[in-house]
């Protein structure tokens, strides 16, 4: 029942296209003779396009005779709103329901629509039109095909044309296609239901069904190309495929074989799983102890003991060897005191030091000799010479004494390595080392009396070594662990040469050392006279005079003549204002470099002068003469 609702405008019925996917071609409607008094009419028959085949293999059927042109025939109107008839077959018409629609336009159209104009279009499956058309005289003609469904009361579009109630297509039945892709026999087509009709006045017409024509069998089955799309072959009626057995990749273990590979397997798992478990417990152990440190006390790795000496040659080995030879002495008497260093000459218990360090003892002070193994010993004075800066010291009682081996200081050269031995302010034991820095360096030292009695003349030893307060005396080494130099004076940084640093500022890296050749013709002469021997030219020097070397007086310093009578100077021809300016060859600038250079050599000894009078230069030689030191 259409319920009163108008239904969409008639519309002529369209012949669908061959659809890809096997849809079939609507039936054609049977032929009728027209029938103006009743009011019925008949469809066009479509026309199938010449070269497409239906679908499933049917064919069109003929057009019957009698067929109208395109268009529509006007229909009569109804007798009443509740008496007309409906066409529901051939040659027969059904009451028409009550309530339905009539035509009040005078057009002879029905305002059913399509619905109206196109029902009763029989499926191929056949069925009912209507609900109005299933009694006596409503079935299909003798050769028509029955509807699959009863006809729509709600006037539903055509199946694939738009409308807002048009339900899902019909389910298309292809055949069964069997495994492996062979095709097999075409199943029969199955007809596309066409809408049905809305109960109006017109009679539905009736349409021709062709019946269906089998596929032919294809002779190859290997020739069928296979669909594109294998999901739109898909046929769920199809027979299956028969299943392919299964292979076993391994053979199956049974009995004890299959106990073993199971016991193996879990004894693999449980070694993989005990290795994880362990590596991440170490793991966070060791981060633990990493962040945290250990557990327990601390105890820090150090180096085991060695007790291997040392290269001799080496610092190290210089001062294992020469430290039992050194010795520090603590002088004190006559109101002031002192510390210096000293070293052992001979196992009688002789040392060398320097004058100014036991000086404060004088006639009846007294010195204190410590051993580098902590033994003291008393000394006493054997002898010392202010001009040398040099003294000896004996102690008595002592027995095992090391004496120090004595160098040649004609052999240092102006880069050696140098170890200097000492007590700076009292820090006994203290090795210090540098270089040679210069030689045959001139300096004075001392002259605290005003009368130069007491002053020092040193043709020393230049080292960078640090030398402070309390390393006088001590001994300067090469790298054989020999003598080479007796420490004896610093620079201080206010300028002046203090043989003992004067309390002053230290080291400033300007040490000086009588150098040992020296030392031993003074030291042995002390042992054995008491007293040392100066070499001497026999002249008197002018010590204000500025001028470039070194000029003989007008007069001598006793109010004697300059140059002594008889003396090796008298005998080389020297007289009062002469200036040297060479000795051996070697430029002198000064008084007291004349003097250091002199003192630098033994009595006895040649020297070979250039003296200058009266602009002109000239060689002499002489032999040094000897005085009695004080």
């Amino acid at each position: 029942m259409n319920q009163g609702k108008p239904g969409p405008p008639a519309e002529e019925p369209t012949v669908r296209p061959e659809a890809p996917e096997g849809d079939f071609e609507l039936p054609r409607p049977a032929a009728r003779a027209a029938a103006p008094d009743e009011g019925d009419y008949e469809l066009e028959r479509p026309q199938p396009p010449a070269a497409a085949l239906p679908a499933h293999g049917t064919a069109p059927a003929a057009a019957g005779p009698g067929a109208p042109d395109e268009g529509t025939a006007p229909l009569p109107p109804a007798a009443d709103g509740a008496g007309g008839t409906v066409a529901t077959g051939p040659g027969t018409a059904a009451p028409a329901p009550a309530g339905a629609a009539a035509d009040t336009s005078g057009t002879g159209e029905h305002p059913a629509g399509p619905a109206a104009a196109q029902g009763g279009v029989s499926d191929a499956q056949g069925g009912p039109a209507s609900e109005a058309g299933a009694g006596a005289g409503a079935g299909p003609a003798e050769g028509e095909v029955r509807p699959l469904h009863d006809p729509d009361p709600y006037s539903t579009p055509p199946y694939g044309e738009p409308g807002p109630w048009a339900p899902a297509p019909p389910v298309q039945h292809p055949g069964n296609t069997p495994a492996h892709g062979v095709p097999g026999a075409a199943p029969p087509p199955v007809m596309d239901a066409a809408p049905p009709p809305v109960m109006d006045a017109a009679p539905p017409p009736v349409m021709d069904v062709a019946p269906p024509v089998p596929a032919p069998a294809h002779p190859d089955p290997a020739a069928v190309t296979p669909a594109a799309d294998p999901w739109g072959r898909y046929d769920p009626w199809a027979a299956a495929a028969p299943a392919t057995p299964l292979q076993q990749a391994e053979p199956v273990l049974t009995g004890r074989e299959q106990r073993r590979g199971r016991t193996r397997r879990t004894l693999v798992a449980g070694a993989l799983l005990l290795a994880l478990v362990s590596g991440g417990v170490g793991g966070i152990v060791g981060a633990h102890l990493e962040r945290n440190g250990g557990i327990g006390t601390v105890e820090l790795p150090q180096a085991a003991r060695n007790d291997a000496g040392r290269d001799p040659g080496s610092v190290a080995g210089i001062a294992a060897q020469a430290l039992p030879s050194v010795v520090t002495l603590h002088v004190s008497g006559g109101g002031a005191a002192g510390t210096g260093t000293g070293f052992v000459l001979d196992e009688r218990g002789h040392i060398l030091t320097n004058d100014h360090v036991v000086q404060p003892a004088g006639d009846n002070g007294e010195i204190t000799v410590t051993f580098h193994s902590g033994d003291t010993a008393e000394a006493t004075v054997v002898g010392r010479d202010s001009g040398y800066d040099l003294a000896v010291v004996k102690v008595k009682g002592v027995r095992g004494l090391a004496p120090l081996p004595l160098g040649n200081s004609d052999n240092a050269r102006v880069g050696d390595p140098v170890v200097a031995i000492g007590a700076p302010f009292d820090l006994a034991g203290t090795v210090t080392s540098g270089i040679i820095s210069a030689r045959e360096r001139p300096i004075t030292a001392g002259g605290e009396k005003g009368d130069g009695s007491d002053v020092s003349y040193v043709d020393a030893l230049q080292t960078d070594a640090p030398i402070n307060p309390g390393n006088s005396g001590g001994p300067l080494l090469d790298t054989e662990g020999r003598v080479i130099g007796i420490n004896s004076a610093i620079r201080s940084a206010d300028g002046s040469d203090d043989p003992d640093g004067g309390g002053r500022a230290g080291s400033i890296g300007l040490g000086f050392a009588i150098p040992i050749n020296q030392g031993k013709r003074v030291a042995e002469e002390l042992i054995n006279t008491g007293k040392a021997t100066h070499p001497v030219i026999g002249v008197t020097l002018d010590m204000e005079y500025g001028g470039d070397g070194a000029r003989v007086a007008a007069e001598g310093s006793d109010g004697g003549p300059p140059v002594t009578t008889g003396g090796p100077g008298a005998r080389a021809g020297i007289k009062a204002g002469d200036v040297i300016t060479e000795v051996d060859g070697r430029r002198v600038h000064s008084g007291e470099e004349l003097i250091v250079k002199t003192r630098a050599h033994r009595p006895g000894d040649r020297l070979e002068l250039t003296v200058e009078r009266d602009g002109k230069e000239r060689k002499v030689s002489l032999v040094l003469g000897s005085s009695g030191g004080g």
